[in-house]
């Protein structure tokens, strides 16, 4: 299962991008997402998110 980035609780600090170990996440339009393609569900992204905005989709 993918996990999501709640784009209201996400700040576009970028925290999380460079912890994906597949490049999953990228920025769109001011806002972090995640592909769901490519996630490979490892939560690596959850640890490092200080706002707590990604959950599992």
């Amino acid at each position: 299962m993918a996990y999501k980035i709640e784009k209201s609780a996400c700040v576009n600090c970028g925290t999380c991008e460079p912890d994906c170990p597949v490049g999953a996440i990228s920025e769109v339009d001011n806002a972090r997402v995640i592909d769901e393609a490519t996630c490979i569900s490892c939560g690596t992204c959850v640890g490092v998110c200080p706002t707590s905005a990604i959950s599992e989709a």
